[in-house]
C-alpha cells in the first residue's frame, strides 16, 4: 500500500503511472524516437534494459546510451560493456557495419532531440514519479531562476534537484546527462520532492536548429510549474530575428498544459503567450491576485509587501526580476511565503552572476553574453559608480559563434557608452579552446562598429593581459565590470595573480 498526503501529488502519481513506462521491448524505443535499427531487434543485455540512460564512458550492463556520433570503435566499446543498445544521430566510420558484425542493437534518428526527451520522460516517470516538477526556460535569467528555485526548496527542507550550474555544463538537454543525473541522485539519496529543470528556449547542434526543443523537453517533464522569464535575441545563426525566438517559445504554455505558467508581464511577447493557468510577474504594481510584483521598495503579493528591496541578496533590476520569477514558482508550488522570503534572503548567487571579486576598486563579473544582458548589466552597474569616477567595461568577444551575435553585442555596447566609460576588449587566446576561439571575422565586427561610432577601445589578444591593464587604470573609487561568456569565465582566477 502507498500512503500519500498530498492528493495533487498522488494525481501527479497516478497520471505518471496510468500510461506504460517499463521499456520491455526495443522496438517500442525505436518507435518513440522515429528511428530504425540495425544488428540486433532485440536489447543486447540478456535481462534487456534495466539500468540509465546514459553516456559510453558511463555505461554499465542494461544502460541505453545516447551520442550525437559513433563509430565502430564506439559500437566495439557499447558491445564489450554489454550495454542494452545505443542511439545515435550520425553513424560515421563503420558503426553500422561493427553493429552488424557484433550483432549489437543500433538505433539511428533523424531526431537525436527525441531520445534525449524520451530518456528524460522515462527516468522521470521510472525514478521520479512522485516529484513535482518545475522548468524554466527563457533567453536571459534562467540559470539565477532555476538555482533560486532550487535554493528556496532545499532551506525550505525539501529534496531538491536541478540541472543549473555555474559552469553551464548540465543545463542543457542535448545529450542524456539531466536523465543519468535523476537516476545517480535518486539511487544515491533517495525520493527528490522537487526536480527545477532548466530548459533552453532555443537549442542546435553542428548549426543546425532543434525545433520546438523547449516545448519539447518541458512536455517529457510533466512540469506542475513552468517559467518563461522574457524572449530576446540570441543563438544567432540557429534563429535570425525575434520571431523566430517566438516561435521556439509559444508552445511551451501548451507544453505546461494544467500546470501554472509564470510568466514575465514586462515582456510584451512573453505576456501574449496563451497560458492556460497564467501567474504573473512585474517591476511595477499589477492589480492581479495571480502575481508578485515590485512597489517601491518592497515586493508584494495580493498585495501585501512580503520581503523589503533591501533584504534581497543582490540589486538590479534584472536580478530582482529573477527573483520575482522564483517567488512566482514557489508560491505556485504552494510553499509557505515565511520560507520563500527566508530562502530568497540566504541565497548566495551562482559564480559570475554580478559577483563581486573586489572591494577597492569594486570589481563585479557577469555572464552578460547576448544584448539584452550587456545592457541591464552596465546600466545596473553605472548606478553604482561615484560621482567623477570610471566605469571601466571588459568585454570578451564571443568565439567561434559567428559574426551576427558579435554585432548585436557591440551595438549592444554602443547603446550603453558614456563618457563615464572606458571599454576594454578580450579574444582571450590565453584561456579558451578550439570552441571558443574568435575568428578574425567575429573581432572586426567589433573593431568597424565602434570605430564607425567613435567609440575608443583597446584590444587584447589575451585575457590575462586585459585584466592586468583594467586593474593598472583603475582608481581606488572607480568600478571594474567584466562581461562575456566562454572568454572571461577564468577571469576570477587570473585576478588572483593581479591583484
Amino acid at each position: 500500500m502507498i500512503i500519500i498526503d498530498d492528493l495533487e501529488a498522488a494525481s501527479v502519481y497516478a497520471l505518471r503511472f496510468s500510461k506504460p513506462d517499463k521499456l520491455e521491448n526495443i522496438c517500442d524505443l525505436v518507435s518513440a524516437v522515429e528511428g530504425r535499427i540495425v544488428g540486433n531487434d532485440e536489447f543486447f543485455s540478456i535481462d534487456g534494459f534495466t539500468g540509465r540512460f546514459t553516456f559510453l564512458n558511463d555505461a554499465h550492463t542494461g544502460d541505453v546510451v545516447i551520442r550525437h556520433w559513433i563509430n565502430a570503435t564506439g559500437i566495439e566499446m557499447a558491445f564489450n560493456k554489454n550495454i542494452a543498445c545505443l542511439i545515435t544521430q550520425t553513424p560515421k566510420e563503420g558503426a553500422i557495419e561493427a553493429a552488424n558484425r557484433l550483432n549489437f542493437p543500433l538505433i539511428i534518428t533523424d531526431k537525436i532531440e527525441l531520445a534525449n526527451a524520451y530518456a528524460l520522460s522515462h527516468t522521470i516517470k521510472n525514478e521520479s514519479p512522485l516529484s513535482k516538477n518545475i522548468v524554466i526556460t527563457g533567453t536571459n535569467g534562467k540559470s539565477t531562476t532555476s538555482h533560486l528555485i532550487y535554493h528556496i526548496l532545499n532551506h525550505a527542507g525539501f529534496h531538491a534537484l536541478t540541472n543549473t550550474d555555474s559552469e553551464s555544463e548540465f543545463n542543457t538537454l542535448i545529450d542524456p546527462m539531466v536523465s543519468k543525473l535523476i537516476s545517480d541522485e535518486v539511487r544515491e539519496n533517495g525520493h527528490i520532492d522537487y526536480l527545477v529543470i532548466e530548459v533552453s528556449e532555443v537549442q542546435g547542434w553542428l548549426g543546425k536548429l532543434m525545433e520546438n526543443h523547449a516545448a519539447l523537453m518541458s512536455k517529457a517533464v510533466e512540469p506542475t510549474v513552468g517559467v518563461i522569464t522574457n524572449i530576446a535575441m540570441d543563438h544567432i545563426g540557429l534563429v535570425n530575428s525575434i520571431d523566430d525566438v517566438y516561435n521556439e517559445i509559444k508552445a511551451v504554455p501548451e507544453a505546461i498544459g494544467n500546470g501554472i505558467t509564470v510568466l514575465n508581464y514586462d515582456d510584451e511577447l512573453v505576456r501574449s503567450l496563451d497560458a492556460k493557468n497564467p501567474f504573473f510577474t512585474s517591476m511595477s504594481k499589477l492589480d492581479k491576485d495571480n502575481a508578485v510584483y515590485l512597489d517601491g521598495d518592497a515586493i508584494f503579493y495580493k498585495g501585501e509587501p512580503i520581503l523589503a528591496v533591501d533584504e534581497l541578496p543582490f540589486s538590479g533590476n534584472h536580478f530582482i526580476q529573477n527573483i520575482l520569477s522564483a517567488i512566482g514558482a514557489c508560491i505556485s508550488l504552494k510553499i509557505d511565503i515565511d520560507k520563500i522570503v527566508e530562502g530568497v534572503k540566504t541565497y548566495k548567487a551562482l559564480n559570475r552572476r554580478f559577483a563581486k571579486l573586489n572591494d577597492e576598486p569594486l570589481i563585479y563579473d557577469d555572464f552578460a553574453h547576448n544584448p539584452d544582458g550587456i545592457k541591464a548589466t552596465i546600466s545596473e552597474t553605472l548606478k553604482l559608480l561615484p560621482e567623477n569616477q570610471k566605469l571601466h567595461v571588459a568585454c570578451a568577444i564571443r568565439g567561434s559563434r559567428g559574426v551576427e551575435i558579435n554585432q548585436l553585442n557591440v551595438d549592444a555596447l554602443v547603446e550603453s557608452m558614456n563618457d563615464d566609460i572606458e571599454l576594454y576588449l578580450s579574444s582571450s587566446n590565453d584561456v579558451v579552446n578550439e570552441l571558443n576561439f574568435v575568428e578574425d571575422d567575429e573581432r572586426e565586427v567589433f573593431f568597424n562598429t565602434l570605430n564607425e561610432n567613435n567609440v575608443e577601445y583597446t584590444h587584447f589578444d589575451n585575457l590575462k593581459d586585459c585584466l592586468a591593464e583594467v586593474y593598472k587604470n583603475a582608481d581606488k573609487n572607480d568600478i571594474i565590470l567584466l562581461i562575456g561568456a566562454q572568454g572571461m569565465d577564468p577571469a576570477e582566477s587570473l585576478l588572483s595573480d593581479i591583484i
